[in-house]
């Protein structure tokens, strides 16, 4: 009986410390992997759309010397089973940079140069679509921090600032980091004027 009481009285004692221990906060080392560059039309897609999940060296661990139908079919995966916000366009552009940079695949080959091209021009959308099917609010929300800052954050800081359109237009279409931390913002090359437009004035109207 006496041991049983004292087994209960370590477990106790366990508990009570584990509930006042400090949490445990793990800092993760900056990101250092990146895609091989290309002229590609994929190129800035990929670096957009594939970085907001994983790793560029999910890319580098996959088998060398696959087809442009073994990429493609690798990007629409990642659409069809992971939900990847990319439509059935970017799967085919995606999987042609990826074919040529990283596969059997060259960049002049002809059905290379078909799935690169860009899609006929589509009449302006709203900022919320383009939010959604740019993986925006995967990293931002309106009122509070995700992984980037807030909107609402973001109009404060550019509140009186005659050039801020023209400035979060820069931020969205390069990226960068430094502004809001160490986290890299991927770029949104392949957004039109019109797109980018549209963005940097929702985000200023939060």
């Amino acid at each position: 009986m006496k041991r049983m009481s004292a087994l209960l009285c370590a477990a106790q004692i366990c508990v009570a410390t584990l509930a006042c221990a400090t949490p445990l906060e793990i800092t993760l080392p900056p990101e250092t992997a990146v895609l091989k560059p290309s002229a590609l039309p994929g190129y800035p897609l990929a670096q957009q759309k594939c970085s907001t999940c994983h790793s560029a060296d999910y890319i580098n661990f996959q088998p060398p010397g696959m087809s442009l139908t073994q990429w493609t079919g690798e990007a629409r995966k990642m659409q069809q089973v992971y939900g990847a916000p990319i439509s059935d366009q970017d799967v085919n552009i995606i999987g042609a940079y990826l074919a040529a940079t990283y596969g059997s695949a060259r960049a002049s080959d002809a059905d290379v140069q078909a799935a690169s091209s860009p899609p006929a021009p589509v009449a302006k959308v709203d900022a919320m679509a383009l939010l959604q099917s740019n993986s925006c609010l995967s990293c931002h929300a309106i009122n509070h921090k995700v992984v980037g800052p807030a909107y609402r954050e973001v109009a404060t800081k550019y509140a009186n600032d005659p050039q801020a359109l023209a400035k979060i237009m820069s931020s969205i279409q390069k990226g960068g980091t430094g502004k809001w931390g160490n986290i890299t913002m991927p770029p949104f090359a392949q957004l039109s004027p019109d797109d980018l437009q549209t963005l940097a004035t929702f985000v200023l109207s939060q």
